[in-house]
């Protein structure tokens, strides 16, 4: 499938999620935490936003947020980084990346593909659903996105 392809079908598989969850706003509570990353506390999006016991991550890239720099050493250090990233905003809801359901995927180049697997797999343990694409322009030029769906 082509990456225009891809991505249509993550659009209207988000439209149908978002639909169904509108239908039953009434009966979930929607709440949009902010960052506990202090730097972070402005940006213009949600780092969690919790929706019943669904709790829906921002991407995060292989940036060090003592430095909010990228590490150095590619994809395997990049890799590494984010899912650390991911297990310190977990970690703040109670959770862990046993709790992590569905992972998108985004590289900046497919050729990456197997070596960030080879890092990937050394954490997801328990196999959550996943999607992997490549798309070019990821945030401060990194060569790794990754975004999660944890149920508590």
């Amino acid at each position: 499938m082509q990456l225009n392809t891809k991505i249509l079908v993550m659009v209207v598989l988000t439209v149908i999620l978002l639909s169904f969850s509108a239908r039953s706003q009434d009966k979930t509570p929607v709440t949009f935490y902010p960052s506990h990353e202090v730097k972070k506390q402005n940006a213009p999006f949600s780092d969690v936003v919790q929706a019943g016991n669904l709790y829906f991550l921002a991407g995060q890239i292989g940036m060090d947020h003592t430095t909010r720099t990228l590490v150095k050493g590619g994809i395997v250090a990049e890799t590494h980084q984010a899912i650390a990233n991911i297990t310190s905003v977990l970690k703040q809801h109670d959770m862990d990346l046993d709790n992590v359901v569905k992972c998108t995927v985004i590289l900046s180049s497919m050729e990456d593909f197997a070596t960030f697997n080879k890092v990937y797999s050394t954490y997801f343990t328990k196999k959550p659903a996943r999607t992997t694409f490549a798309a070019a322009g990821l945030a401060r030029n990194a060569a790794i996105e990754i975004d999660v769906i944890a149920v508590k």
